[in-house]
């Protein structure tokens, strides 16, 4: 079987994907978890009377919590299902990204297996999201040199 053999064969067999409906399950989700996420700095600058710093951090840690709870118990991948890009709200999206493969090893141990690849898929994103900033930073600094 050549390559376009093969690839009249996936594309036939492959199945379609509702575009429409993929992206405005995706917008619905990520801006209700956007709109709970401000609705908690609300509460939290509101009646907890925090100012605005400390809401925002109490708001990133319990969007955090609450992201590794439903990887926990199994919640957060049937969401993701339906909602697919929507759950990848930067801070929920990594706090999944970080905790699945920590569940996932557990059974390997804390030192071989949770310790080891606890990072295995968000490793990359912190590594290549630290290059791109000092990459920028460097560029930054160029222009502001000779501009």
């Amino acid at each position: 079987m050549n390559k376009e053999t093969y690839k009249r064969f996936a594309k036939a067999h492959a199945p379609h994907s509702p575009m429409g409906r993929n992206c405005l399950c995706a917008f619905l989700v990520g801006g209700g978890i956007c709109t709970v996420a401000q609705g908690i700095r609300d509460i939290y600058m509101g009646l907890c009377k925090f100012g605005e710093d400390t809401a925002g951090t109490l708001t990133s840690v319990t969007l955090i919590l609450t992201a590794v709870i439903l990887t926990a118990v199994g919640l957060f991948d049937r969401i993701a299902k339906v909602a697919g890009a929507g759950t990848l709200v930067p801070i929920t999206g990594f706090a999944n990204a970080v905790v699945s493969p920590a569940i996932d090893s557990h059974a390997e141990g804390l030192i071989l297996g949770v310790g080891a690849k606890i990072f295995t898929v968000a490793g990359p994103v912190l590594l290549y999201g630290i290059l791109a900033g000092a990459v920028w930073g460097v560029i930054d600094w160029l222009l502001l040199l000779f501009f």
